[in-house]
């Protein structure tokens, strides 16, 4: 649907800036620069660029990335609309990089605030082209795997370039979106000796050509190679080039006596030589931590996780890693985190299964996940304090987990560590630490403030359900099923939604776990209560905070309240309503808790509103968004703002209506909440009716009567349709 942009929909103008930094000592490659070159050429249609993308294809290690980001620093300024960079990750070990996940961080680059970015891939990749139609950006997209996964990251215009870097054809690019294909080969023999001496200037001036070029042979004439051999030439100045060799011919011996060279090709066999020469040249404190960062869950890390995986203290670890960044065996992206080179990482991973003992392999493994866990709860504490603590898998004695000193750092790192987190989730649950994989995924969804999708956390977290019932954990198991029940909830999965319930109350009755008894009644009223089943809604809130109650838990009664007020809302019994929701209120400011006092202080506005009070409840929903805002919760935001926009029109403030109508459905659909983002699109009709635009009003009525019929959403659904019919009888 489109909307009219209000003053707060339309992105700010921004100029992105991120290319990484420039190659230090490139060299050559002069003929493929001019290829680059002749795409800036121009069309014969005007436009500033030939093709809109260029696909540099090679084999691993030669120097495609390297190839793209010299070119795009010297032509940079031909794009005066900024840069954008995304890694795919294509090749790395793990998973590759979701289009979506990038589409995400290259729309919060181009303005458009994160909370707006829509959840569907199509979505996003249609307002990520919108965004580009009237620029000149240029965009390179490293290490791609396939097409499918560099297609909705691709400029709609022609005043746009991306530029992608992969080990394979990508023939599709070039068939359906006519991308121009640019082969890189191995250097020519001149060139990587070039290479060679430009890392090498300064510390190795009086090395022999003819033994610089045997060097270069070694290596493949790969630009990857050459600079780690380079690099390890310029740390031992006063080694004679002939025992480097010989170093290195050593190596390649190993790995053919070792059969490692089968299948893989001379450039291959040169790349894997290279690493482990570099590699055995690093003090064995150093290797330890390399090979065991290859059992980290992700690609990228911070020094917290690098010191728990390697078993080492946070100063000790930074002084390791520094040696590994030195001998370009990782990469430092910002202070105090890393990334491995997919070639790197794999290597890495593979030294660890060869060098380390299965015992060590699973005690890293066990530290870092341990590491994650109570980080993660730590940053819950900060995010949701007053929640009930989980009793964790103990902290291994050498693990130091991370402390924050502020809600805002919490978040920070729950939404940084948010891919790291999922592939900890699933590593346990994979490695058979089940107690860690099903807590894992508890303390994640607690301490995350949903700020992308949920049906990938749902992935994870059926892993770990899978771990707790292996385990026979039912007290874990009943702890994850009412998480998934309130994944399931918010992506308007209503009967998934109410069987994790069910059967989280089922297993606490049977433990005898009357806390947990109680939070299962409350979710399964909130099941309710979203499936519209408010009679079943109000029976469960009503159990819960009885059990609340008697259990003393004051912060978990005032929510069940705040609950309870809602569904005599939903029912029509607003004097019920209104003195639930007062308690609340009062009971949560009391607690200090401003989420709890925000939801009471939405649900009050809702009732004034019905009580003709328009103005009292204009600036009472304008007070719970605030909350919203400062907490960071999209979830929050969103659904609020169906209120706010409710109460605004009732106020006249159409436009402003309209604008939070706006932001909700945004909110919504990144989230994946259908039905929310339907709330939204039947407010905007109301905004519009009232402003007698009763085409626009229609067109957004039936857009939420379809996606209300079609979540069997009857009574959202009869709203819509009567909507209509009250306009068709005007």
């Amino acid at each position: 649907m489109h909307f009219h942009h209000g003053p707060g929909d339309t992105p700010q103008a921004q100029t992105p800036r991120q290319l990484p930094s420039d190659v230090r000592g490139f060299v050559n490659r002069s003929g493929e620069l001019e290829q680059l070159n002749a795409i800036l050429a121009g069309g014969e249609d005007g436009s500033p660029v030939v093709v809109s993308v260029c696909v540099i294809t090679g084999t691993a290690g030669a120097g495609k990335t390297s190839l793209a980001l010299r070119w795009a620093h010297q032509v940079k300024e031909r794009f005066p609309d900024g840069q954008l960079y995304a890694n795919l990750r294509g090749y790395d070990p793990g998973d590759p990089v979701q289009p979506h996940d990038v589409l995400h961080g290259f729309l919060t680059a181009l303005g458009v605030p994160a909370s707006a970015v829509p959840a569907d891939t199509e979505a996003a990749a249609a307002r990520y082209r919108s965004l580009l139609a009237e620029r000149r950006v240029l965009i390179v997209l490293d290490n791609a795997a396939t097409a499918s996964q560099v297609r909705p990251l691709l400029p709609g215009s022609s005043g746009c370039l991306a530029v992608v870097t992969s080990r394979s054809l990508l023939p599709g690019l070039a068939v359906r979106d006519g991308a121009h294909r640019l082969p890189l080969g191995t250097l020519p023999e001149d060139e990587a000796v070039a290479l060679l001496r430009a890392v090498t200037a300064g510390y190795r001036p009086g090395d022999d050509a003819e033994r610089l070029a045997e060097l270069a042979r070694l290596c493949a004439h790969l630009p990857l190679a050459l600079r780690i051999a380079a690099d390890r030439a310029v740390t031992h100045p006063h080694l004679r080039l002939d025992d480097l060799i010989a170093e290195l011919r050593d190596e390649n011996a190993l790995w053919h006596a070792l059969g490692s060279g089968e299948g893989g090709g001379d450039e291959a066999d040169a790349v894997r030589t290279v690493f482990a020469w570099s590699y055995r040249a690093l003090p064995a404190s150093a290797a330890r931590v390399f090979r065991r960062l290859g059992l980290h869950p992700g690609a990228a890390f911070s020094l917290g996780a690098a010191a728990a995986v390697a078993g080492e203290g946070v100063p000790r670890a930074r002084q390791l890693l520094d040696t590994l960044v030195g001998a370009h065996l990782v990469e430092q992206t910002a202070p105090d985190r890393y990334q491995f080179h997919d070639l790197m990482r794999a290597y890495a991973t593979d030294q660890a299964r060869e060098e380390e003992p299965e015992e060590e392999r699973r005690a890293a493994q066990r530290r870092v996940l341990a590491w994650y866990l109570h980080t993660a709860s730590a940053a819950r504490a900060r995010i949701g304090p007053g929640r009930p603590a989980l009793p964790l898998e103990p902290l291994p004695r050498e693990v130091t987990p991370a402390a924050f000193a502020s809600y805002d750092q919490a978040v920070d790192w729950s939404e940084q560590e948010h891919a790291n987190l999922l592939a900890a989730t699933r590593l346990a649950a994979r490695s058979g630490f089940d107690r860690l994989a099903w807590q894992l995924a508890v303390v994640h969804w607690d301490a995350w403030t949903r700020s992308g999708p949920i049906a990938r956390w749902i992935e994870a977290a059926d892993a770990g359900l899978d771990a707790a019932r292996r385990a026979g954990d039912r007290a874990g198991e009943a702890e994850l099923r009412e998480r998934l029940g309130r994944a399931h909830a918010q992506t308007h999965r209503h009967e998934e939604s109410l069987a994790h319930h069910e059967r989280a109350l089922a297993l606490r009755r049977e433990l005898g776990d009357r806390p947990g008894e109680a939070a299962s009644c409350n979710g399964l009223g909130l099941a309710h209560l979203r499936a519209g089943r408010l009679d079943e809604a109000v029976r469960r809130f009503t159990e819960a905070l009885m059990l609340f109650r008697e259990l003393g838990d004051d912060r978990a009664a005032a929510t069940a309240l705040a609950n309870l007020a809602s569904a005599h809302y939903r029912a029509g019994r607003l004097d019920d309503a209104a003195r639930r929701a007062e308690e609340a209120l009062a009971a949560h400011q009391a607690l200090g808790n401003e989420r709890g006092e925000g939801n009471a202080l939405r649900i009050l506005a809702d009732v004034r509103r019905r009580q003709g009070e328009t103005r009292r409840a204009l600036r009472t929903a304008e007070r719970a968004v605030d909350i919203a805002l400062r907490l960071r919760n999209p979830v929050l935001e969103g659904f609020w703002l169906l209120t706010l926009a409710d109460c605004q029109v009732a106020e006249g403030e159409h436009a402003a209506a309209l604008e939070s109508c706006q932001r909700a459905a945004a909110l919504h659909r990144r989230l994946g909440d259908r039905g929310r983002e339907a709330l939204a699109w039947l407010g905007t009709g109301h905004a519009y009716r009232a402003l007698g635009r009763d085409g626009e009003a229609a067109a957004f009525y039936r857009q939420a009567l379809g996606v209300f019929r079609e979540l069997g959403d009857d009574r959202q659904a009869e709203a819509a349709a009567a909507a209509l019919g009250e306009m068709s009888g005007e």
